[in-house]
């Protein structure tokens, strides 16, 4: 299979492209790629290229486009707002999967009980791209800086947000409303959960209250679930 590289100001309309240096001296140097070898080319923005190298410059390699397909945005886009961890690596384990599996935009939450209060995207969007490039996806997903909660749930469709949480009450499961046709909005609280007076907003906003099952899950694999939840949906 070949190996793909992340373009991002690659246009769909070229015919050829240099890769950076530290991506041709990888190519060239580490992958061995020499005259012919072909690769994939991907902008995030939709766009596959199908190319080969025209030379192999470990600084300046430069690939031949041969042909170019553009895939459209998802019609049922899966939004996942969680309130990162203390712990980074547990947030870098999440947005690697949930790319992989298909997750269009992730947004940090700034919570009454989070551990974490700011939040740098820089390594978390080089993640996202190597997870782009493994799993073959043409989107890469969208990732916002951290938001307050209030005004987070204040900005949202209602009718297509859920908010999981352990507090006491009825509680529907997320299998159960998913609509594959709509698209979701799912939010994970911090590792002490929302409080109750954030749950008591977002149902006062029409937001529902959801279930991702019987365990008292980890904030990272309660971020997943619900993505994966939202995935099997989709591909109804």
């Amino acid at each position: 299979m070949p190996h793909t590289f992340f373009a991002p100001d690659l246009a769909p309309d070229a015919t050829g492209y240099t890769l950076p240096e530290d991506e041709s001296k990888h190519a060239v140097r580490v992958l061995r790629l020499a005259v012919g070898a072909p690769v994939v080319l991907v902008n995030g923005q939709g766009d596959v290229f199908e190319a080969a190298v025209a030379d192999a410059n470990p600084k300046r390699c430069a690939l031949r486009i041969s042909a170019h397909a553009h895939y459209k945005p998802r019609s049922a886009p899966i939004h996942l707002a969680v309130a990162p961890t203390k712990n980074l690596d547990r947030m870098e384990w999440l947005v690697e999967k949930a790319t992989e599996i298909g997750v269009d935009r992730i947004t940090f939450l700034r919570c009454a009980r989070s551990e974490r209060r700011e939040l740098k995207l820089e390594r978390l969007e080089k993640i996202a791209i190597s997870a782009l490039k493994q799993s073959g996806q043409a989107w890469l997903p969208q990732m916002d800086e951290m938001q307050d909660f209030k005004a987070f749930v204040t900005g949202v469709a209602p009718q297509t947000t859920f908010i999981a949480h352990l507090e006491e009450g009825e509680r529907t499961a997320l299998t159960q409303v998913v609509d594959a046709g709509a698209g979701c909005c799912v939010l994970i609280g911090p590792e002490g959960d929302f409080t109750p007076a954030e749950i008591t907003l977002a149902l006062a906003r029409g937001i529902r209250p959801v279930t991702l099952g019987n365990s008292r899950l980890r904030t990272e694999t309660a971020a997943l679930a619900a993505v994966f939840t939202a995935q099997l949906a989709r591909a109804v």
